[in-house]
């Protein structure tokens, strides 16, 4: 059984996510947490193995931060959220799963998930079309073009990138 942490700031879409994985008997929803204190305190007491995160949560605080703490913890996470990045993360990320989901998108998501995490090759026939997974075996060039800096390096200004074009 895979152990998952939801974290969600609107109570309502993080109870039917819950529902919506645990309608998979392979899955069950440790915790559920509304911002970056609290997916912490979570992830400590219940040990979750994949943390599904959206990226604006309460308090001011954003998934960014909170999958920037749950890698510190070996916790794969998921974006799952409204708008999506602009950019590939696969140093926070596994991937993200666009709202709104089916039922079906979010089941083929975990699965996918878990398949990347095990170091499975994946045969479903069918990835859902709101999901995009990051390739984090993609090196960068080693002949970096002007101006390239490595994501790591990156990672404070394309999130401020990020956030700003979302507030419009």
């Amino acid at each position: 059984m895979l152990k998952i942490l939801v974290v969600e700031d609107d109570r309502q879409l993080a109870t039917t996510l819950k529902y919506l994985v645990e309608d998979n008997p392979r899955y069950q929803v440790v915790a559920i947490a509304d911002d970056l204190d609290s997916a912490l305190d979570a992830a400590a007491q219940h040990r979750p193995e994949l943390a599904l995160v959206d990226l604006r949560l309460a308090h001011g605080t954003t998934g960014f931060s909170v999958a920037v703490r749950l890698a510190d913890e070996n916790i794969p996470v998921l974006f799952v959220t409204g708008k999506a990045p602009d950019f590939p993360m696969p140093d926070l990320a596994l991937g993200c799963l666009m709202k709104p989901f089916t039922a079906e998108d979010v089941h083929r998501s975990l699965a996918m998930a878990e398949d990347m995490m095990r170091g499975r090759e994946t045969f479903r026939p069918r990835m859902p079309p709101n999901l995009t997974l990051y390739d984090a075996t993609i090196e960068p060039d080693p002949e970096p073009q002007p101006g390239y800096i490595p994501s790591r390096r990156s990672l404070k200004t394309r999130l401020e990138h990020w956030i700003a074009g979302t507030q419009h």
